[in-house]
């Protein structure tokens, strides 16, 4: 009851308190139109500081649109739009999200509009026309060169299994990744890990819990941890993030690993119940159009498919010519990964393995 009062609370105080342009509200920020003659509500699981460079810009050509962006959790996004298309209620004209099975899913269940775009899109990054990958991001270990010495540093997935192996008590708890079981992208990075390289993937998941791995909800508190000196090296961040840390924090070195490396490309939806079909369409239009990306390569996201890496990254001159880059392909695929038997299984095993009981983790 009181909780319920609690929102109720929220819900008017967002009704009735007055927007100036940029106003923060917790994990919401209007950006209000000087003469606003449209809304956009966009719900993401990106961060706001992450999106703001796109949404500045989008406004700027349309400075008459409103853009009404909540940032969310994976999971927490995925459990909204499920609902609100189970019941036909509109609670947002546009969905991002790292954690594109579930976009995939909602998809499959007739949860989304189909938007014919006139912009480029590779065939890996777009589904149904319902479904579209608007970033290149890699998946990537960093490390703070402070507390590992070169001769530690990893630079494949086996080396760091390897590390951890020879080196347990320097590196025990010292460690981060995502917490798969509160994550959708971690369970993701996680799913594809075991179906790219089972093997591999098994050992190093045993080396990770035998290292009493530290594990956190998001990119943001795994690199929280790396910059407070909680953990030395972050297991499977997105590179976007990853480069952010980086230059706020120079010390913080990022690896893109030489066996292979996992390529997420964020995802956008339009709900079925949109009330904005039409100006969600221009806005994923402008995300995928050259000068959106170009703005999400050089503020937000910093990685490309087609340019180079980042200053100072470690890694192959390109990902997609060597093939060392595995695009996660938005496609039916992702619904493995959202089956519900499947999903509890495989987070079943991982908890136990992280918790050194159980080698096996394998999908079937």
């Amino acid at each position: 009851m009181i909780r319920t009062s609690l929102r109720l609370a929220i819900l008017f105080l967002l009704l009735v308190l007055p927007r100036g342009a940029g106003a923060v509200e917790g994990d919401r920020q209007v950006f209000q139109a000087a003469v606003e003659k449209a809304r956009l509500v966009i719900h993401g699981a990106t961060d706001i500081e992450a999106m703001r460079p796109l949404l500045e810009d989008f406004q700027a050509l349309r400075p008459d649109v409103t853009l009404d962006y909540v940032d969310y959790l994976t999971n927490d996004l995925f459990r909204e739009a499920t609902e609100a298309c189970a019941a036909g209620k509109s609670v947002a004209d546009l969905l991002l999200s790292s954690s594109v099975d579930q976009l995939v899913r909602l998809a499959n269940d007739g949860c989304a509009v189909a938007h014919r775009t006139t912009e480029r899109v590779p065939d890996w990054a777009n589904w149904r026309e319902e479904v579209y990958g608007f970033t290149f991001e890699p998946a990537v270990m960093v490390y703070d060169e402070r507390r590992v010495p070169p001769e530690d540093v990893p630079r494949s997935h086996n080396d760091l299994a390897e590390l951890l192996r020879q080196k347990s008590e320097t590196y025990r708890g010292r460690v981060g990744t995502y917490d798969i079981r509160v994550s959708g992208i971690g369970y993701l990075l996680a799913f594809n890990d075991s179906r790219v390289a089972p093997t591999s993937y098994g050992r190093l998941l045993e080396s990770l819990g035998r290292a009493e791995t530290v594990t956190r909800c998001c990119n943001n508190e795994v690199l929280n941890e790396l910059r407070g000196g909680t953990i030395a090296i972050a297991y499977n961040v997105l590179g976007s993030y990853a480069y952010a840390a980086h230059l706020r924090d120079p010390h913080l070195r990022i690896v893109l690993p030489r066996d292979y490396t996992l390529i997420l490309s964020r995802g956008a939806l339009i709900p079925a119940t949109s009330r904005e079909k039409a100006l969600a369409g221009a806005f994923l239009d402008y995300l995928l159009s050259e000068r959106g990306q170009k703005k999400a390569r050089d503020a937000s996201f910093y990685f490309s498919a087609n340019g180079p890496l980042p200053r100072g990254v470690d890694g192959p001159a390109s990902l997609v010519d060597t093939g060392i880059g595995r695009p996660i392909r938005i496609g039916p695929a992702l619904l493995a990964a959202q089956d519900q038997a499947q999903h509890r299984r495989f987070t079943g095993e991982w908890s136990a393995v992280m918790r050194g009981k159980n080698p096996d983790i394998t999908p079937r």
